[in-house]
Formats: structure tokens, sequence, C-alpha cells
């Protein structure tokens, strides 16, 4: 049987953590750097309007200046999230002949985003040398901030370098995140704890992977975001499903299905989890209910795999998968 994963490396996920970063360093007494205001305008879950909000920041910066250079890589992020990737690149080539005139941080923000463009058009390779090249450019930059982005540098080689290495990446992002004295740079521990697990779960490890999946959830309660809290749960009961833990997982998930349900949010990955966990049992009567409200949820969903849903389709009409 496959093993049901949720989408939490990057995009969506990553914006979450980005909000919830970008909170807690604003509650900081000390002024913000422009990078971090400039990433506080994100609306994450909607690249268009996130868009408005960096053309109108830059409007109020002189053409080729430091802020409006970078607000100008995060217009192209805005692109690239949707899947428009020419017109990322376009943005992030009028930054691309100003860069050495630049702060490092220009640099190393072009070079991050051209990164993540590359990755998400599917060429790792690409996306590999151009986030390397950013974690250099990071031992370059001087201003408020920087350990941040060397940690995101970091974090983006632990998803986009070949399997074998990712673990490792990982596992220096999140020395690197522990030993700033940043609150924006360890602020990456609960994604990055996130990461390493599922790097353990891949290989086979899924009580390792589960102790890295419960280091996560007290930070996600401290950053106070009830969307990843809820993730960071469903990926421990996850991780009790595959040691055989069935009654440690239902009950995480069937508090979390109260809890979306309550909040008029429902999650197809914790109904799929809850008709894995009866299918598990050899409950199949129990498992097609919620099969079926994970399949109507999660069948437009493009990070779930044609023999995912085929599976659920199953099982939802009784039928032993």
């Amino acid at each position: 049987m496959q093993a049901p994963t949720r989408r939490v490396a990057c995009g969506r996920a990553w914006a979450l953590t980005l909000a919830t970063m970008v909170a807690t360093a604003l509650a900081a007494d000390a002024p913000a750097d422009f990078s971090e205001r400039l990433d506080a305008l994100w609306t994450f879950d909607q690249p268009a309007e996130s868009e408005a909000h960096f053309r109108a920041e830059l409007a109020r910066h002189p053409p080729g200046s430091r802020e409006a250079l970078e607000a100008t890589t995060q217009i192209a992020r805005t692109y690239s999230l949707r899947r428009r990737f020419a017109e990322a690149d376009a943005a992030l080539a009028g930054v691309a002949p100003r860069l050495d005139a630049a702060p490092a941080r220009v640099r190393v923000r072009y070079l991050l985003e051209r990164g993540r463009t590359r990755n998400s058009a599917g060429e790792k390779a690409a996306a590999v040398a151009l986030f390397t090249d950013a974690l250099a450019a990071s031992e370059r930059d001087t201003l408020p901030g920087a350990d941040f982005y060397r940690v995101d540098a970091l974090h983006m080689l632990g998803i986009a370098a070949p399997a074998p290495e990712r673990l490792q990446w990982n596992l220096r992002a999140l020395a690197a995140a522990a030993a700033s004295a940043d609150p924006r740079a360890r602020g990456w521990a609960a994604p990055l704890e996130n990461n390493i697990g599922w790097a353990y779960f891949a290989a086979g490890d899924a009580k390792t992977a589960l102790g890295h999946w419960q280091r996560a959830v007290p930070l996600r309660e401290a950053a106070g975001d009830a969307r990843t809290i809820r993730i960071a749960k469903w990926t421990v009961a996850r991780g009790h499903r595959a040691l055989g833990a069935l009654d440690e997982a239902e009950a995480i998930q069937r508090a979390l299905a109260a809890e979306i349900e309550l909040a008029g949010a429902p999650d197809g990955y914790v109904y799929e989890e809850l008709a894995e966990i009866a299918v598990a049992r050899g409950d199949l009567e129990a498992a097609a209910p919620w099969a079926a409200k994970a399949h109507a949820l999660l069948k437009d969903d493009r990070g779930v795999t044609p023999a995912r849903l085929a599976r659920l389709d199953r099982v939802a009409r009784g039928i032993a998968p």
C-alpha cells in the first residue's frame, strides 16, 4: 500500500511557515529590516493579491534600488507559484544586470527565486545549482536577517537535491537555524523537523521519522498557526499508523476531524487517513464513508496521484484496495 503523504515541503506550507516567522519577528522590539517587512506583504494563498502588494511596494522606490530589486524578486515568485514560469523568468531577468552593484541580499533572493522557479518547473539539476549559488552568496550578506535566507537556501537544497542527499541538507539547515540568534531563522525548525521526518520515512525508518514529527508539534503550537498545527498533528498520526499504533493514530485523526468540521474547513487528508486506519483494521464498512469524503475533496488536488484516488474510490465503494 502506497503511503499517503501531504504536500508540506514547500508551496502552501512554506507560505504558512513564512507567515508565522514574520509574525514572530514583527512582535520583537527591534525595527524590521526591509526584507522582513517585504515578506510580511505576502498573502500566501493568494499570489495574485500578493503581486499587487509587491507592485505597490515597488512603486515606492527608485528603479534599480535595493528595495525595488528585492520587491521584483517577490513579484517573480508570485508568478512561479501560479506556474507562470516565463513571466517569473522575465521579472528576474530585469534584476540580473544590477546584481553586481546591489547588496548581497538582492543576489541571494534573486538566486532563491530563480531556483524555486526551476524546481517548480521540474528542472531539479538547474534548481540545485541555483540554490547552491544562493547559499554561497548568503555568506557575503551582512544585512540584518541574513541567517533566515541562508537557512532558506539550505532548506531548498533539502527539497531539490537528489533523494540520497536531502537528509544531510535538511540536517545542515536545522543546525544553522538552531545556531542563529535571529528569531526568523530559528523559526525554520518546525518545517525542517517535518522534512527530516519525511526523509527518514521514505527510507523506511518510521520510528525515527515519528520522533522528528513529534518535535515539530510544540514548535508549531508556539507559532500559533492553527493550520500548520493541524498538519503537524496529522503527520504524527501518520507515523503512528505506519508503526501499527492504530488506536493512537485514530484518536489524533478523529480529534482533527472534529476540529476541522467545527471550523468549517474540511480536510480530505484527514478523512483519507481515517479510511486507511479502518482499512488497516480490516473494517471496510467503517472505511467507506471516510474514503468517499476524502475522494470528493482530493479529486482535484494536484498532489494526489491517480493511484491514490483510485484506491479511495474502491474503498468508498466497499471494495478491498
